[in-house]
């Protein structure tokens, strides 16, 4: 389940199983607004926008150490 947590110029924030991210709203269905929920099975593009967020949370998981030290 996606949900569109708010709309931004042409950026969408949504929420994927808890985690927020930011898409470009091209990538969501014509005429979606905010609050709107949408369902990753029935839908290609919500398909490949949830597909898409997995990807970029695992990415980013993995490259964070997880020690929350900042290197300067």
């Amino acid at each position: 389940m996606i949900v569109v947590d708010r709309i931004e110029g042409d950026i969408a924030i949504v929420e994927v199983n808890g985690e927020t991210t930011e898409v470009p709203l091209s990538h969501l269905p014509a005429g979606c607004t905010e609050g709107q929920v949408l369902d990753a099975t029935g839908d290609d593009a919500a398909t490949a926008l949830l597909r898409e967020t997995r990807e970029r949370m695992n990415r980013l998981r993995a490259s964070d150490p997880g020690d929350n030290k900042i290197e300067l």
